[in-house]
């Protein structure tokens, strides 16, 4: 008995430990019928006999359970004649080392409930005849699945007496069948498929379409959600009103993010660029100059050549002209832009400075190695790559 008493007690402390996990699958019901093999305490003077009896569990986490127990039995006196009537009712807490989807299912158990012997009446009272008693209990068994409806359940149990302080132990083995509750469904305020409570973006508008926090899609990622975005698919990082649509802080009907020219004057009429003065080009000269080695310095050498462009420029006062450098693709690609930036330049600077053209109609880029007109691959085409050329244009 010391040695039931002490796994009682174990028992006992480590049921009111365990921890209650949350909720993974539905609830269920067991009906458990046992047959038992029941030692009575000495103080009773009756012999080990056989009960039986039927209990109901209901599971309501994977891991606890409470249950129902009605048990009977007929033990004989020992060491007399006659027999002791028994009949208990008690109600257990049930905590499960496995959920209910593994095969093997150990617990441990703990409750209390009420007993009623009763014996012949010629039988002499002892702790074990004739009375009623409250009896508390703590066991320890394994529940085995063999499907999900039906399973086997062997039990271990030590009763103490608390109006006797006797001591009773029952081993036990029982069938149960098994009844899941459905679950119920979850709720769903704004019927977007996500669950209120996994819900992060409450009361979406009907139709929309979420992901799985059930907030709005936003397939550009510009903070516009797709249901408001009047401009799917901009640019990432660019910046968005509203409507998710690309800013034109200049009003020139285009966007920041190809605005080459930002600021423009308001009104004013701008190229695919964001540029001011769209024009067309209706005449290409190539001048033909030469430069010194990694140089851009020409000096009047070429001034007549360069007069040809002057003259056109005079005659047609509503034009203006382009110098663009080009160079050919030798060397670093950055360079070769500079370098031909520098000596377009210096035939700008030749028809404003020595030829008398006004400053506002001639410009200059240097384009690099970027548009060849012939191949790099021979000494022919890029000595055809290194030009310089003037484009004549018209504002429309």
């Amino acid at each position: 008995m010391t040695i039931m008493r002490t796994c009682a007690i174990a028992a006992i402390a480590s049921t009111l430990s365990a921890p209650a996990f949350g909720q993974e699958r539905q609830a269920t019901t067991y009906i458990n019928p046992f047959a038992a093999y029941q030692i009575f305490d000495d103080k009773r003077d009756l012999s080990e006999t056989g009960t039986f009896g039927v209990g109901a569990e209901y599971r309501f986490t994977p891991h606890w359970a409470v249950e129902a127990l009605f048990s009977r039995a007929d033990a004989d006196r020992e060491g007399a004649l006659g027999s002791s009537d028994f009949d208990e009712i008690r109600l257990d807490g049930i905590y499960y080392f496995a959920g209910p989807e593994e095969t093997w299912n150990p617990y441990l158990s703990a409750g209390a409930g009420h007993a009623d012997f009763g014996s012949d009446a010629a039988a002499p009272r002892t702790a074990g005849s004739n009375h009623d008693e409250t009896r508390v209990n703590v066991g320890a068994g394994v529940r085995y699945n063999i499907t999900d409806a039906l399973s086997l359940r062997a039990d271990l149990r030590e009763f103490h007496g608390i109006d006797e302080s006797t001591f009773d132990t029952q081993v036990s083995l029982g069938i149960s069948l098994a009844f899941v509750h459905a679950a119920p469904a979850p709720l769903d305020a704004d019927n977007d498929g996500v669950a209120d409570g996994s819900d992060r973006c409450p009361g979406t508008p009907a139709g929309a379409q979420v992901d799985a926090q059930g907030c709005q899609l936003d397939g550009d990622d510009d903070g516009v959600v797709d249901g408001r975005d009047a401009c799917p698919n901009t640019p990432r990082g660019a910046k968005v009103d509203g409507r998710g649509c690309e800013l034109d802080s200049d009003n020139d009907g285009v966007v920041n993010s190809k605005d080459e020219c930002p600021d423009t004057t308001a009104g004013a009429k701008v190229d695919a660029k964001g540029c001011e003065g769209i024009t067309k080009t209706i005449e290409t000269f190539e001048i033909e100059v030469q430069f010194p080695t990694n140089s851009a310095v020409i000096g009047n050498r070429f001034d007549g050549e360069i007069r040809r462009v002057a003259d056109f420029l005079k005659a047609n006062p509503e034009t203006i002209v382009e110098i663009a450098g080009h160079s050919d693709s030798r060397g670093a690609a950055e360079y070769n832009r500079f370098l031909s930036q520098k000596r377009a330049e210096s035939v700008a600077s030749r028809l404003t400075e020595a030829l008398g053209i006004d400053p506002e109609r001639v410009s200059a880029t240097g384009y690099g190695e970027v548009q060849p007109i012939a191949s790099n691959d021979t000494a022919e085409g890029r000595a055809a790559n290194r030009r310089v050329e003037a484009r004549i244009k018209v504002r429309r």
